[in-house]
């Protein structure tokens, strides 16, 4: 890692020389793009080959398969009424905890497909698992005389905390690329705890509270338990599931942008068994609170331990909310040497406020197409600096996928140029702004033409035109290690020539 720089600094510094694993791609004119009805251009999408067919009707299979026993099994044992009560009252949680995870996800937002993915999973397969796992621990410790509440204290953590990780690492195996770091481990498999947590509630609330009381004394008596068990299962300890598994997406994140081999096998190991731990630990308050009566066991346990940690979690979410946009200032001045991008443009990717200045800029100069051209701008321009970051850290070993980060990095630069042209010079408050690489040549509305060195703190958000590209240097790196290579299209000049 190299150290943080200001947007600002001088941007002529020279690069830290790193392994090259080939040499760069020939350098083409702009390749066609896929563009959406307005004109904006869109990532191009991947094939979708026999063998990730199979595992996608699978998984899809898998999870059809899951909700429909959980809703066989819940309606069984408790009743529809009873389920239809305890799912309404379950589902009025999600969208504040959703939200919650999403604003996380700021930056470089997931897609949704993914995020549904995570959530069903959670809510479907692990629920599944978990319930069949626990039912026959709890009949086994039945029968040999041991306390029933010995599963939720031994095996309820294991499985539970095991299933609901398992669906965020099967999208760090097969798509690895979608994965930015911790930020991304926490979303995927925060959904996946959500998703859990919400059927794990209807049971809770469906059968141990409306069909209970309905049972016992009715319907009065089963809303008031609705009510209870809402209070103190979902306003008071709802975040119990997402903090548990938010340590197992601690170490996925951790080995989706780690080269080191035993990195990436340690450290989800060490995040799924702190989970366990810490679920375990949880269940084990309540347990000993009623086998001794002591509730200051409870108080003790959740004042001194889980609500530290707790918060503890929140501001490491805080902080790593804002690593993206770090990230940025950190890899992208690599293409404002090569000429792709201009020093404010790379100061108004480093902080969300920065990002809705550009926006508003955007739309005021170019109109709603603009606002939408720099929503996709900063969007691949974030995902450029994750690529290139991770061609730095050495994350592609094998040469086929140095070729698809090189083929990856060209398809966003080439966006990065179509959406700029939305945008770029059409501001009339203020003068024609040329960047080389080195230096702004400003042109005034007289004529006249000055040069312009840039600023320590470059004024944001104003995107200028980029210079024609130098001659395309010799093929001496891989993409994504050394001086990016600009293999743009040539604005319409006459520009200054390079000196």
């Amino acid at each position: 890692m190299r150290p943080m720089r200001r947007a600002g600094d001088d941007y002529a510094g020279r690069m830290a020389d790193t392994p090259s694993g080939g040499s760069l791609p020939p350098s083409p004119s702009m390749p066609a793009v896929a563009s959406t009805g307005d004109g904006l251009p869109s990532l191009p999408r991947r094939r979708l080959n026999w063998r990730r067919a199979l595992v996608l009707a699978g998984v899809i299979l898998l999870i059809a398969a899951g909700a429909i026993f959980m809703i066989v099994t819940l309606g069984t044992n408790f009743g529809v009424e009873a389920l239809l009560v305890g799912t309404v009252a379950a589902i009025l949680p999600v969208p504040v905890l959703v939200a919650c995870f999403l604003w996380l996800d700021r930056y470089e937002p997931e897609p949704l497909k993914y995020l549904i993915f995570c959530f069903a999973w959670g809510a479907f397969v692990s629920t599944a698992a978990s319930l069949l796992v626990n039912e026959t621990a709890a009949g086994w410790l039945d029968n040999r005389g041991l306390p029933i509440a010995l599963t939720a204290v031994l095996v309820a953590p294991f499985i539970e905390e095991l299933t609901k990780a398992l669906g965020p690492i099967l999208l760090l195996i097969f798509r690895r690329r979608e994965w930015s770091g911790i930020t991304d481990g926490l979303v995927y498999c925060g959904l996946s705890a959500i998703g859990f947590a919400m059927v794990e509630n209807i049971l809770y609330l469906g059968g141990r509270g409306y069909a209970a009381g309905v049972e016992q004394y009715g319907p009065a008596t089963g809303a008031q338990q609705v009510f209870a068990i809402f209070i103190g299962r979902i306003l008071l300890f709802g975040f119990a599931h997402p903090l548990f598994t938010s340590m197992t997406g601690v170490g996925l994140g951790i080995a989706a942008r780690t080269a080191d081999r035993r990195v990436k096998v340690l450290a989800p190991l060490a995040g799924l068994l702190l989970a366990m731990m810490l679920h375990g630990a949880w269940n084990l308050l309540p347990t000993l609170t009623e086998a001794t009566g002591e509730v200051l066991i409870t108080i003790v346990g959740l004042v001194g331990v889980m609500v530290p940690i707790f918060f503890g979690m929140v501001a490491l979410a805080v902080w790593l909310r804002a690593w993206e946009g770090r990230l940025t200032e950190r890899t992208l001045p690599d293409y404002v040497r090569a000429g792709w991008l201009t020093p404010p443009e790379v100061a108004a990717l480093t902080s969300l406020g920065r990002r809705h200045a550009a926006r508003v800029w955007a739309k005021r100069v170019a109109g709603d197409t603009g606002l939408r051209a720099m929503r996709g701008y900063q969007f691949a321009a974030t995902r450029l600096a994750l690529l290139r970051d991770g061609a730095l850290r050495g994350l592609d070993r094998r040469p086929v996928d140095r070729e698809r980060t090189a083929q990856e990095e060209r398809e966003l630069l080439d966006l990065i140029s179509t959406y700029r042209s939305f945008f770029v010079g059409r501001d009339p408050q203020s003068p024609v702004g040329v960047w080389d690489g080195r230096q702004y040549h400003l042109r005034f509305p007289d004529g006249s033409q000055r040069s312009v060195q840039a600023p320590e703190d470059p004024v944001v958000p104003i995107p200028v035109v980029l210079a024609p590209p130098p001659p395309p240097p010799p093929p001496a790196y891989a993409a994504g290690y050394g001086l990016p290579p600009w293999y743009g299209p040539r604005p319409p000049g006459p520009w200054p020539p390079h000196r």
